[in-house]
């Protein structure tokens, strides 16, 4: 049986390397790009099909920072297909990045020069603001959006006697000290990217909780440091350029600087080829590339407290009632 893979955020980055490498492994797949800009999507699937000519690439125009964007895509989904196999969460945003040039120069030379590369811990601040829904936009578009499609799409993730996956596409700079859950949203904070990465991994945690007795069940990964469109945004392009020699020398003596979206994207396809059953819920699996530039795949057990991640599943299911009521 052809296996349906539906993709978020795919028409570059790490998830149009997902794309490619799904296609690779498996050619038989129907491939859904889930994209908010529809001529890129097109030039996405161009690239696919230019290398798989046979691949069934199909597109579906979703924002999953707009609630209607959401519920429209979900019934477009629910016409086409009758059960989907694969839904990798990877669309993400982190506006207006503002960094702390002086902490960076501080670091670069030091020895926690990796470390804040890896993380951005105490290097990354971002200004985030209210969408057309009124909710916060990073919260909106990194988690509600996604979360909003998962259970908009239960009766095709949830098919009797059927498997069915879900996989986030988190950070390591996702931190438990960035998220409140008194301020799921984080309108009050500095650091949504974190707060919201965070936040996925707690809920995945309570999807896995909820519906593995259903058969859907919900992984996450960190692609590591790699260089895509919301990196090169974080500081102008000159930087880059200068740093960017300092980077690939480092890369020498760590393993979480994968750099490429094609490496970055080794955790997402790693996923694709395991049982869900013998996955730990409470792990991330990381896109690792060692010095020689060998990809790899390895879990490290989540900072995820299980109470919190129950209550935050709550919240959320109250928020959906709310904008459902608004719609």
């Amino acid at each position: 049986m052809e296996k349906v893979v539906l993709v978020t955020g795919a028409n570059s980055g790490i998830g149009l390397a997902l794309c490619e490498r799904l296609l690779t492994t498996d050619s038989r797949l129907r491939l859904c790009l889930a994209c908010r800009n529809m001529q890129r999507a097109e030039a996405a699937r161009s690239a696919l099909l230019t290398s798989h000519s046979d691949a069934r690439v199909d597109l579906l125009h979703l924002d999953v920072g707009s609630v209607q964007s959401v519920l429209t895509a979900a019934q477009e989904v629910k016409a086409r297909y009758n059960i989907i196999d694969f839904l990798y969460l990877n669309a993400g945003i982190m506006p207006n990045p503002q960094i702390d040039v002086k902490a960076f120069f501080k670091g670069l030379f030091s020895r926690n020069a990796i470390d804040m590369f890896a993380t951005a811990e105490g290097l990354l601040t971002q200004q985030d603001r209210l969408n057309s829904d009124g909710l916060q936009e990073v919260f909106a578009t990194n988690l509600f959006g996604h979360f909003l499609l998962i259970r908009e799409l239960e009766p095709l993730l949830c098919e009797a006697a059927h498997t069915s996956r879900i996989v986030w596409t988190s950070s390591s700079n996702a931190r438990r000290s960035a998220f409140s859950i008194e301020d799921v949203q984080h309108g009050n904070g500095t650091e949504p990217y974190s707060s919201s990465k965070y936040a996925s991994d707690m809920l995945s945690l309570a999807l896995n909780r909820h519906k593995n007795s259903q058969g859907l069940f919900s992984s996450v990964i960190c692609p590591g440091l790699v260089m895509t469109n919301l990196t090169y945004g974080i500081l102008p392009s000159f930087f880059w350029t200068l740093i960017m020699p300092i980077m690939w020398l480092i890369r020498i003596f760590t393993n979480t600087f994968t750099l490429t979206p094609y490496n970055g994207a080794e955790a997402l396809h790693w996923l694709f080829v395991q049982n869900p059953e013998s996955l730990d819920p409470r792990a991330k699996y990381h896109s690792l590339t060692s010095g020689l530039g060998t990809n790899y795949t390895q879990p490290q057990q989540m900072d995820i407290d299980e109470e919190m991640s129950e209550v935050l599943y709550t919240k959320l299911l109250d928020l959906e009632k709310v904008v459902r009521n608004k719609e």
